[in-house]
């Protein structure tokens, strides 16, 4: 399949709503842009998200400076996908292979509901290689879709199928390891994550409860919160933002910033970047997901970002944590 084929057979009627292209070191890149304004950037290396900018067309995802774009290495930065295993759960490397193999575009998708219009989507599709195999001994096939919403919402939708002949099921854990742009995280705060319970990855996965307050930040973080609503917002206070991550399927959310310390022991991280990103991941990890041969599962994870509307200089949950 020739990359022309895969050009004019991935894009929905309009070209310059899809195009493909050459990225950083000439690997293979497919630019969404939405009419209005907003585009996003997807690698094939890793079926990864590493550009997602608004109408005025500023960048709302984090990208390291040092992001390293050689395979076998993840890039640091924008929406790395996680699968077939979250963080170091298992006997596979760090965050599993899915995001450090090359996708391919799904050219003959089956059928999607989807509630966009918008002709600004591309789909992709990773399968096992024999390699893969003997690493994770699992036939599956992982189906992406990532659009671009009318409103520039980014929308990723996940479906991974149990391909095995042979009847056996298999579990993976998953997670979209979204790096949020923000001003200054001393100025950040998350909400729609209180008094929920949390594993600290800092004090070996013990587990606690988080307070009744807004997350702030003022030191290192790595938590994975558990059983946690479909709704979560962060608010930049800096750039009066918010970004609301609307999820299904994926009961866990992590929240993570390296800070100083874990900042310049990174070397594809530069030193003060930590001041500048924080993520916030859809997850399924407590629980991991199991597969008999033939089913299918689905996580879908939409992001946008909105005015900060305050009330008493506190965000106004009504609007963005129970409004729709």
């Amino acid at each position: 399949m020739s990359s022309e084929k895969e050009k004019t057979s991935s894009a929905p009627s309009s070209s310059r709503s899809v195009e493909l292209c050459k990225g950083i070191n000439g690997l293979d890149k497919v630019l969404l842009r939405e009419s209005r304004g907003s585009s996003a950037e997807v690698y094939l290396y890793g079926g990864h998200v590493t550009s997602w900018k608004n109408d005025h067309g500023e960048e709302l995802l984090f990208l390291s400076s040092k992001a390293i774009f050689k395979p076998p290495k993840a890039i640091r930065g924008g929406i790395p996908i996680c699968f077939p295993q979250f963080g170091g759960l298992g006997t596979l490397d760090q965050h599993g292979f899915a995001r450090n193999r090359f996708w391919t575009i799904d050219d003959d998708p089956p059928p999607f509901p989807t509630n966009t219009l918008s002709k600004a989507f591309v789909d992709l599709i990773l399968k096992p290689t024999e390699e893969d195999m003997k690493i994770w001994p699992h036939s599956f096939e992982f189906r992406l879709r990532i659009a671009l919403g009318p409103g520039g919402d980014l929308m990723l939708t996940s479906r991974i199928r149990n391909t095995n002949s042979e009847g056996k099921p298999f579990s993976f854990t998953f997670a979209y390891h979204t790096y949020f742009s923000v001003s200054d995280i001393s100025e950040v705060r998350v909400e729609g994550l209180e008094t929920l319970d949390y594993l600290d990855n800092l004090q070996n996965k013990e587990r606690f409860t988080e307070q009744g307050d807004a997350l702030t930040f003022e030191s290192e973080v790595d938590k994975i919160y558990l059983s946690t609503p479909t709704k979560i917002a962060i608010i930049d206070h800096e750039k009066k933002r918010t970004f609301v991550v609307r999820k299904d399927g994926l009961p866990d959310a992590v929240v993570w910033n390296p800070w100083d310390k874990k900042a310049k022991a990174m070397a594809d991280f530069g030193d003060d970047e930590y001041k500048h990103m924080l993520c916030v991941e859809a997850a399924a990890i407590e629980k991991p997901i199991t597969l008999k041969p033939g089913e299918e599962w689905k996580g879908r994870l939409e992001l946008s970002a909105v005015p900060s509307s305050y009330c008493s200089g506190q965000l106004d949950p009504q609007r963005v944590l129970q409004g729709s």
